[in-house]
């Protein structure tokens, strides 16, 4: 199984919306947790690393 590499100001594309329509968040904190803020409505979520990485359909590198 591969381990996905999540970096903090990575975007992340869900399988699923988020009640205000958007699909994309923003990495602030990694760890065992992450904490992601919906790009659509500013919501700030904590999600456990392992229910986050099956919720994945893509990560969009954070631009250096």
């Amino acid at each position: 199984m591969k381990i996905p590499r999540i970096s903090i100001g990575d975007k992340l594309e869900l399988k699923k919306k988020h009640p205000c329509g958007s699909k994309i968040f923003s990495v602030m904190r990694v760890g065992s947790d992450i904490r992601i803020v919906c790009d659509g409505c500013g919501r700030d979520m904590m999600w456990e690393r392992e229910k986050l990485e099956k919720a994945i359909k893509r990560i969009i590198p954070a631009e250096k």
